[in-house]
């Protein structure tokens, strides 16, 4: 893999049932959202609640899996959502899912029709190797607030991912920063599928695999490596 990318032994002893899938992509085409991505969006809403049966996204194993893991480095879940339970409710409610770019609705149909937490960076935005770590306390996070950059700080303890620069997304995966999210200008990224125990590992490969299937449909000519679950 181009990008070095790792899991720190922290991480893996507080979620030994973690797993990711990477998907690398060069030559990508993004712009705004177009009429096939709102229909990906409005299918992937309607996998979820075939998939829910009437259930809220918080019961779902593989969501409460998450909850647990959240509390376990000492976030509240139900204020701090994992990206894909905070897209469940989004999907399911009368508002629906928002429309941001071309990639960022790829990625979130993927998200949401597999309930699976699903990221996505701009390979030309981070610096050096990327590492999921708990954190000191110490490291920057630049955000906006209020329209105004400022820098946050993580709690000791926190999962985060990180560059050399600093985080790039709090709360494991809860809110990513700026500096590294995929504008209409990306044309190279990098997608984390990031599952726990008890989704089956075929399940975040296959998601992959879809991932990897709309991004060289919307995306034609592009270079996409799906790397093995790790």
């Amino acid at each position: 893999m181009t990008l070095p990318l790792t899991v720190s032994d922290e991480v893996r002893a507080l979620a030994p049932g973690f797993t990711h899938v990477t998907v690398e992509a060069y030559g990508l085409v993004n712009g705004p959202s177009t009429d096939g991505t709102s229909e990906l969006l409005d299918d992937a809403a309607r996998r979820l609640a075939a998939r829910l049966d009437g259930r809220a996204p918080h019961e779902d194993p593989h969501m409460a899996a998450w909850r647990e893991v959240y509390t376990a480095f000492g976030s509240k879940p139900s204020r701090t959502r994992n990206s894909a339970e905070a897209l469940a409710k989004r999907a399911l409610s009368d508002a629906g899912l928002p429309r941001i770019n071309v990639l960022v609705d790829l990625y979130n149909a993927i998200s949401v029709a597999h309930l699976i937490p699903v990221g996505g960076e701009d390979l030309d935005r981070i610096q050096g190797g990327m590492r999921l770590v708990r954190a000191t306390g110490d490291e920057d996070f630049v955000t906006v607030a209020a329209g105004e950059e400022t820098v946050e700080h993580p709690d000791a303890g926190e999962v985060v991912w990180c560059d050399e620069k600093g985080v790039t997304c709090r709360r494991w995966n809860w809110r990513q920063g700026p500096r590294t999210r995929l504008t209409e200008e990306s044309t190279s990224a990098v997608f984390l599928l990031e599952s726990l125990t008890p989704m089956p590992v075929a399940d975040v490969e296959a998601a992959g695999a879809e991932l990897a299937e709309l991004l060289e449909k919307f995306s034609p000519g592009a270079r996409i490596t799906v790397h093995a679950p790790r």
